[in-house]
């Protein structure tokens, strides 16, 4: 129980017992004033009467008001949870989006690979066929080259040709 209840409960119980200990003054009769009249009874019920009558509103408007208070306070939870759904879906719809965002951001990206790649391959396939063409180039060359010193070995007086074969056969000269 609450501090508030137990305290009231005990005040209810002190009243009670100052009653029951002093039960013949509050039923003696006395002559009581109404302003416009009087009347004959006893002071002491009337004015527990009165403390009753005073604690039953007292009741009721503590019940009224905690009443109020929680229909207050359901309205108010209802009011949060729904503020709270909606803001889980906007949260959700916003993951969605980012979610949707992120995809479409990756397969931009996937594309933007797969372009550069197939670029790239491209270009390798470019130089490659650059490097092999110069290659070729160089082994005319170098062939062009070593038929005119061949050539010139051949014509040279004194020479034999059976050296250069030698040579070709990568044996050295003497």
């Amino acid at each position: 129980m609450r501090f508030r209840t137990i305290l009231m409960i005990l005040a209810i119980l002190l009243v009670a017992g100052f009653v029951a200990l002093n039960v013949d003054e509050f039923t003696r009769i006395s002559v009581l004033s109404l302003g416009f009249t009087t009347i004959q009874l006893p002071l002491g019920l009337v004015m527990l009467a009165l403390l009753v009558a005073t604690l039953l509103i007292f009741m009721a408007s503590a019940l009224y008001t905690q009443s109020k208070y929680a229909l207050e306070a359901r309205t108010h939870t209802r009011e949060l949870n729904t503020q709270r759904e909606l803001a889980d879906k906007a949260e959700a719809s916003r993951f969605t989006e980012l979610r949707a965002y992120l995809e479409e951001q990756t397969l931009a990206e996937q594309r933007r690979e797969s372009a550069l790649g197939t670029v790239l391959a491209d270009r390798f396939a470019q130089q490659q066929q650059v490097l092999l063409a110069r290659m070729e180039q160089t082994d005319n060359t170098l062939a062009a080259y070593m038929g005119q010193l061949e050539d010139r070995l051949a014509n040279r007086p004194g020479m034999i040709t059976h050296d250069i074969t030698e040579r070709r056969d990568n044996t050295p000269f003497r």
